[in-house]
């Protein structure tokens, strides 16, 4: 989201992210100052965050899925190949729970046009997934996609948090003239971008529908030894796209490649599992 609100008072995403930057393990209570994060000693000790994030970062608004996601993306942060046209982009930010806390673990699977504006629905140019680290951070390296009739600039991902719904929504471009035509754009969903010598840095923290106390939040452990009883399907193991388990019963088939942990489940994690 935008790091000022509308009346130039900086938003509790910015505190944190300078938290989060300068290795401060709880980030400190939001007192409408960037200096905040970055004057604490290590001898100071960091107040709490307020339970809720209520500064206008309202959850990230869901948008729709489009006609052009596919599953089974392969695992990376870098959409860009070797030769690959386009203006290189970087977009990075952070996932936050509604106690304003960063979620690790996090699904990211994105996906986007060309320079000239197409998909490829026949291989994988330009999609791919990937998860938060331990801060929540992500960080996807790809081009500034092009534009097609009908819509303006886009990237679109989807999100979903350990044992959480699937977010699918759209990240958008700012100063882009489609801005005005386009009936799907919410301004809600700019990024904020600027130049970097030839290339383009853009950022945006998502916050997920995910109830969270106001203490750290926890990182999701995998347990190898975890077995559901009469299931095949077991945390801290590796798993394809195609591979096939069960659980509970049921019978379930890998979409996308990932290291099963608790939490994810095959009945919580439609992304990852589908019946079959």
């Amino acid at each position: 989201m935008d790091n000022e609100t509308t009346t130039g008072h900086v938003t509790r995403k910015a505190v944190l992210r300078a938290a989060i930057a300068a290795g401060i393990a709880a980030p400190a209570v939001l007192m409408g100052v960037p200096a905040l994060a970055r004057t604490l000693t290590a001898g100071d000790t960091a107040p709490a965050l307020t339970p809720e994030c209520d500064d206008g970062d309202d959850p990230t608004p869901p948008q729709t899925e489009g006609p052009y996601f596919k599953p089974n993306s392969p695992l990376r942060t870098s959409l860009s190949e070797a030769g690959t046209a386009g203006v290189r982009l970087t977009v990075s930010g952070y996932v936050f729970g509604l106690a304003c806390r960063p979620i690790a673990g996090v699904l990211l699977d994105f996906w986007q046009a060309d320079t000239n504006g197409a998909y490829d629905n026949t291989g994988f140019r330009f999609r791919g997934h990937q998860f938060t680290d331990a801060q929540g951070a992500f960080r996807l390296t790809t081009i500034v996609p092009g534009l097609y009739p009908g819509r303006t600039r886009h990237i679109h991902v989807k999100l979903q948090a350990p044992g959480r719904p699937v977010l699918t929504t759209q990240l958008y471009f700012p100063n882009e003239p489609r801005n005005n035509t386009d009936s799907i754009f919410d301004p809600r969903l700019l990024m904020t971008v600027r130049d970097a010598g030839g290339a383009r840095e853009a950022a945006f923290d998502f916050v997920l529908n995910v109830p969270q106390n106001p203490g750290p939040t926890p990182t999701p452990t995998a347990t190898a030894t975890t077995r559901p009883p009469g299931g095949s399907w077991a945390a801290g193991t590796a798993y394809r796209a195609g591979d096939r388990v069960t659980y509970g019963g049921l019978a379930y088939v890998c979409l996308q490649a990932h290291t099963g942990q608790t939490g994810w489940e095959p009945p919580h994690v439609p992304a990852l599992w589908r019946v079959g």
